[in-house]
Parts: C-alpha cells; sequence; structure tokens
C-alpha cells in the first residue's frame, strides 16, 4: 500500500445547499462551487438506527441469550447480551467469570424497562436490533454515557497526535471527573477544532443525555426517548467547518430549524445560514440536478476530449481512462500524461459524488514514464485528502492497475436512485417510480415559475400515475396548493417508467 488517507485537508471554499419538500430533504456539498457530495434523506424510508427507546421486555430466551423487547414498533426488537452493558456492582456482574457474559436471564425479567438504542433497523420479517451501549455523536465527539475511558478515531494514525488529543479532553472534563462523565470517543473534525467547540460539544453531548434521563423517568414504556437529527440538522453538525462560508436552504420551516439548532448547539454558525431566494429552484440555480443526472450515467467526459467509463459490479468498481479526441500534447506522452492527470482529479469527484465504496480498480492510460506514473498516483493522493471517507491507495500493479479501496459509509447515488430495469433483466438501472414522482413534483414548481399557466396535465406510464394518487398525493396537493394551480393525472401505457410529460393548460 503507498498511501493512507491523510487527516489534513487543503483549506477550500465551501457551500452546503439544502432542498427540503415533505417528501423528502435533499443536500449538495460544494467545493468552489463545484457538487462534491449529495446526501438524500426521504420521509418514506427513514431509518431507525441511533434512536432511542424507554423498551419493555416481553420475553427473555435462555437458548439464545437473547430477549425482546416492545419499543412501540409493528415488530417486537431484539436485544442479545452481547450488546448490553452489565452494570459492574449488579449481582449478575459479580457472578460472571473472567471476561463472560452472565446468561441473559440473570440481567433481564418479563415486564422490566430498559434504555435501548436501535443499532440496525427492520429488515424483512425481522425487527429492529438493539443494544444498550448508548452513543450520542457530536461534531467533534461521541459520547458514551454508560461506558469510560477516552478512544480515538482510527483515522488519526499518530501515536503522538493520539495522546495529545486525549490529554486535551482530560483536561477539558477535569482530571477528576472523567470517569463520573462516562466515556467519550474524538472524532477526526476534532483534530483542527479550536478548544472553544470542543467545550461546546461536551456541553451539547451532556445536555442531550441529561435530557434523555429526564424523559425515561418521565414517560412509561414503551416510548421513544431520542429521536436521531434529521438530515439537515447532522449537516449542520458534521459538516460545518471553518472553510464553509454559506449553508443555504429553499425551506422557511428548515432554516428556524437549523437557526434553533444553530443557537443553543453551534452559536457562531448562525451567521452562514441562508434562505434562498424562490424565484428559481436551489438545486437548478446551483446546477445540482444536472450533476446529479450525469452522475447516473456510465460515461463521464472530460474538458480536454477524453472521457472515463465507471462500470460498477457487486464485486467492485472499475474506472477506465480513455483518451477520445484528445490530441493536443506536444507528444504522446504528454498526451497521455495530461489525460492521465485530468482523469485523476475527475475520478475523485465522481467516488465522492456517486458514493462509491469498496474495492475501486483504476485502469489509466499506459505510461511508459515513471515519473509520469508518480505524478499521476501524487495528484490521486491530493484530491483524496478533500475526501472525508477513509481511502487507501495502492501503487500501480505488473498489469498498470491501481487499486483503490474506500469505506462503504451509505447507499450510493445509484443505489438511492435507482432500481434494477425489468426491461433487461437487471443488467441495468432505471430510476425508481418514487424518483420520477418527486421528479414531477420539482418540474411543475419549475415550470410554475416560469410560466403563467392556469393549471398543469401530467402524463406518464401507469405506475408513476398510481402512486402520484396514492403515496404521493398528500405532496401532490401541496404542491398544488403551493402554485394555486391544479394538477390533474393521465395515464400513457405506452411510456416507459422514466418517460413523462408535463402540460401547461
Amino acid at each position: 500500500m503507498l498511501s493512507v488517507k491523510s487527516i489534513t485537508i487543503a483549506s477550500m471554499k465551501q457551500d452546503i445547499l439544502i432542498n427540503t419538500n415533505s417528501a423528502e430533504t435533499r443536500v449538495a456539498l460544494l467545493e468552489d462551487g463545484r457538487v462534491q457530495e449529495v446526501y438524500i434523506e426521504r420521509t418514506a424510508n427513514l431509518g431507525l438506527v441511533g434512536n432511542i427507546y424507554l423498551g419493555k421486555v416481553v420475553r427473555v430466551l435462555p437458548g439464545m441469550q437473547s430477549a425482546f423487547i416492545e419499543i412501540g414498533l409493528e415488530r417486537t426488537a431484539f436485544l442479545h447480551v452481547a450488546d448490553m452493558i452489565i452494570a459492574a456492582h449488579s449481582p449478575s456482574a459479580s457472578q460472571a467469570s473472567g471476561n463472560a457474559l452472565p446468561p441473559i436471564e440473570k440481567v433481564l425479567f418479563d415486564g422490566q424497562t430498559v434504555l435501548v438504542q436501535v443499532i440496525k433497523d427492520p429488515i424483512g420479517t425481522k425487527g429492529a436490533r438493539l443494544s444498550t451501549k448508548i452513543s450520542i455523536a457530536g461534531r467533534l465527539l461521541v459520547h458514551l454515557p454508560k461506558e469510560q475511558g477516552i478512544g480515538v478515531t482510527q483515522k488519526v494514525e499518530n501515536d503522538e497526535e493520539r495522546w495529545a488529543l486525549k490529554n486535551q479532553l482530560i483536561e477539558l472534563l477535569g482530571a477528576d471527573k472523567s470517569n463520573a462523565q462516562g466515556g467519550y470517543i474524538i472524532r477526526t473534525a476534532a483534530c483542527d477544532a479550536p478548544v472553544e467547540e470542543w467545550q461546546n460539544d461536551i456541553n451539547y453531548l451532556n445536555r442531550a443525555w441529561q435530557s434523555i434521563l429526564q424523559a425515561s423517568q418521565k414517560y412509561p414504556a414503551p416510548y421513544l426517548i431520542h429521536k436521531d437529527l434529521s438530515l439537515a440538522q447532522r449537516v449542520l453538525r458534521d459538516m460545518v467547518t471553518t472553510d464553509t462560508v454559506s449553508v443555504v436552504t429553499d425551506n422557511e420551516i428548515t432554516l428556524a430549524e437549523l437557526n434553533s439548532f444553530a443557537e443553543q448547539y453551534m452559536p457562531s454558525v448562525n451567521a452562514k445560514l441562508i434562505l434562498a431566494p424562490i424565484e428559481r429552484p436551489l438545486f437548478d440555480a446551483y446546477k445540482v440536478e444536472d450533476e446529479i443526472n450525469l452522475a447516473l450515467q456510465h460515461r463521464v467526459d472530460l474538458k480536454s476530449g477524453g472521457y472515463l467509463v465507471i462500470e460498477t459490479t457487486e464485486a467492485m468498481t472499475t474506472i477506465d481512462v480513455n483518451t477520445g479526441s484528445y490530441v493536443s500534447g506536444r507528444n504522446f506522452a504528454d498526451t497521455i500524461l495530461k489525460t492521465n492527470l485530468e482523469a485523476a482529479r475527475e475520478i475523485v469527484h465522481q467516488l465522492r459524488l456517486r458514493n462509491l465504496g469498496g474495492m475501486i480498480i483504476l485502469d489509466f492510460i499506459d505510461m511508459s514514464n515513471a515519473a509520469h506514473a508518480e505524478n499521476v498516483m501524487n495528484t490521486l493522493q491530493v484530491e483524496f485528502d478533500h475526501d472525508r471517507t477513509r481511502t487507501a491507495i495502492h501503487p500501480f500493479s505488473p498489469l498498470g492497475l491501481i487499486e483503490v479501496t474506500r469505506k462503504r459509509t451509505r447507499e450510493s447515488l445509484a443505489q438511492l436512485l435507482c432500481e434494477p430495469c425489468p426491461m433487461c433483466s437487471g443488467r441495468g438501472m432505471v430510476k425508481t417510480t418514487r424518483t420520477i414522482c418527486y421528479e414531477i413534483l420539482r418540474e411543475i414548481a419549475r415550470e410554475a415559475c416560469q410560466f403563467n399557466a392556469t393549471a398543469f396535465r401530467v402524463v406518464a406510464h401507469p405506475d408513476v400515475i398510481d402512486m402520484l394518487l396514492d403515496e404521493v398525493a398528500p405532496h401532490l396537493a401541496a404542491l398544488s396548493n403551493q402554485i394555486g394551480k391544479s394538477i390533474s393525472l393521465q395515464v400513457q401505457s405506452m411510456f416507459f417508467q422514466e418517460q413523462y410529460d408535463i402540460i401547461l393548460m
């Protein structure tokens, strides 16, 4: 392995765009005016991971060393003894020998109330998986109120830096108080943060935990004690840095929510919050929609005339670099080098934008000059320094390929927006019916701003119309009220799923 992603990120002007409606929240991170990352959270698919519940034990299973916990969902949730914290002073803990876990029947009993956190969403017929190891994430720190000790993210590899970070936190907590306040994990964002931001994060985490404790004593089980932050709030917590110039949203409710969150936990960020004008859709104004649509294509054209071909399979992602029509170099070797350097910068951009992870194989144009190959490797490393996701780069193989591993943190953009195409037996991808419905809503809002129509008619595939009449009907009605125009629907069975037409009446 040649190199591992550095935690030092070069200064770069950042803007964050937050597009919100009743159906979804979309976030775009811009660096020097170009879209680098996109995050999408849909109301219909909100996850439960991170939520904290006051649960009630409904059944203990000694044979499985597990218990079913009622937390107010359709199916009971699942708690294994390995995901539990056993108090050191409890009788069951004293009965356990060494590091062995006590039997779950010695810890839990039917009807008992227990504070739990969701660590895995329900899947199929399986209920959510729970843990009593509560963790509350801040921007710089993760608080473990029921555990002890201080840890540092593995992304910080230098031992001296790790000790310095630990000592700084211990000093802030107070040597005599650190144990009483529980444990902490220091996140990557804390490395370059001033002491004031550390203290703000500690205060926020302590307030959050006290609020959870108070709610657990106030409400009967089952009850949702603490809900994970919305996408907009998480963006404010995790993505805003000293390089962030503005956080722009097109929704007044979202702006109020962010202002309230910032006032309580991040006062310095308030001045960066901006409400976008309504004359033009936010993502259109910054060409984010175009970037998202291009990110779903296999081919990426380079400015020089070269191009990339990106193919994703279950096992890996492959990216092939081609010179295309670019011939302006002084000689053939010069042409290859310039194409490869431009491709290296665009590859990192596409990996971030598409959120591609796992094994990635880069097939650059063959270079006979060792200095040229080193130049390409250095360019890749510099570009990856701006990526928050952990990445490792391996040198050119004997076949002239570069291996990159990038940690999977969430679904890729294509996985989120698309589904296997029924017309090609899964060999390709098409946008989901829900994605098309939301595109139609955005297109109507866009045309309502541009044209003075009396009404709108949507002509689309039967499946799209069905969803517009069913699940998306409240959002369609809300849009109709917003623009003050009626919206009618018409089925066109000859259309394929992604095809639709909006007629101005």
